[in-house]
């Protein structure tokens, strides 16, 4: 059974890739995703938080004696602000890099192009096969319009694109005026990959406080249907890869996805519900789904049901909804 595939310019063993988590931050497990047949890591994020706390702190101990103790200043190393940052982290990409045979994707959370974009270069020196900008972003500035959002995304992409080499994957949410636009213009701006979608995470309300409370809900298989949909659109005609990465659960949802013409598909929550070895489960069905309708590659069926294959998708869209209206029926 041949399930190779192709990501961002990357060649694949398989369609299954461990997105970013605190899983994939341990080099025990990623020996074990690579084991049980992930194609791919995707290292947890770097924050732009991260980076501006860390040169703060290292900005207040320069200035902190500058006053009283001018020589103090030999004490500390000649280095700028640019070189100050979470080396751990690029420490991290380093031993992953070592210790597995498989494409190391670093991932980069910020909202703006300012300060955290020097690191997208220091990751690929580090030795990663791939980068992931996770544009974290929620407008809640009401002054701000929609395009002004979408100009914030290009040009993250955009300053990223400028220093580095390796395939730049943008992982995004839904929420945009008119998404498949969007899509294009992340595609020409230089995006090798889309990862469709990022889970903005929503707050909750504690009556017995009362008091406003947040937690990392792990995704749900309801929750594909979205994700679902724009693949189907996207699918051959934009040149960037695209890969899911909500609510896989199962084999199911996998298949769905490549039907749909998703590239890959990412996991986080099954794998934190059920342990790393569940990618072996998910490749297991992939493979037995194929295998039951005598299907020797993913090749066949990747993309059967996106609308580039649908004479008038925009029709096809149509006639479900309405279908679907008229068709409910009350239990």
């Amino acid at each position: 059974m041949d399930l190779t595939t192709r990501y961002m310019g990357l060649d694949l063993k398989s369609p299954l890739v461990a997105s970013a988590s605190p899983l994939t931050g341990e080099l025990g497990n990623l020996h074990q995703l690579e084991d049980t047949g992930a194609a791919a890591i995707v290292l947890p994020s770097l924050f732009q938080e991260q980076i501006e706390a860390e040169a703060l702190r290292y900005l207040a101990l320069t200035e902190a004696g500058a006053d009283s103790f001018p020589e103090a200043l030999s004490y500390f190393p000649a280095q700028s602000l640019s070189h100050a940052g979470p080396e751990r982290y690029l420490t991290l990409v380093r031993r992953a890099v070592e210790a597995v045979d498989l494409p190391i994707i670093g991932s980069l959370n910020g909202t703006t192009n300012e300060g955290w974009i020097d690191y997208a270069k220091q990751v690929e020196q580090a030795g990663a096969a791939g980068i992931e900008l996770n544009v974290y972003f929620i407008p809640t500035d009401l002054s701000l319009t929609g395009s002004a959002v979408e100009q914030r995304h290009l040009e993250i992409l955009a300053a990223v694109r400028a220093v580095v080499t390796i395939p730049v994957a943008v992982k995004v949410g839904p929420y945009f005026s008119a998404f498949g636009h969007m899509a294009q213009e992340l595609d020409r701006a230089g995006a090798n990959a889309l990862v469709l979608f990022n889970r903005f995470y929503q707050p909750d309300i504690d009556l017995a406080g009362p008091r406003m409370v947040t937690d990392p809900a792990l995704s749900r298989r309801d929750e594909i249907r979205l994700p679902l949909l724009w693949i189907a659109v996207l699918s051959g005609r934009i040149r960037a890869s695209l890969a899911a990465s909500t609510g896989v659960e199962n084999a199911e949802e996998v298949l769905k996805y490549l039907l749909a013409g998703a590239d890959v598909v990412m996991t986080t929550s099954a794998l934190l519900r059920h342990g790393v070895q569940h990618v072996a489960t998910l490749l297991s069905g992939v493979s037995a789904w194929l295998a039951a309708r005598d299907l020797q590659s993913l090749d066949q069926v990747r993309g059967l049901l996106s609308h580039q294959n649908a004479r008038t998708p925009g029709a096809v869209i149509r006639a479900n909804y309405i279908e679907m209206l008229q068709g409910y029926k009350s239990a």
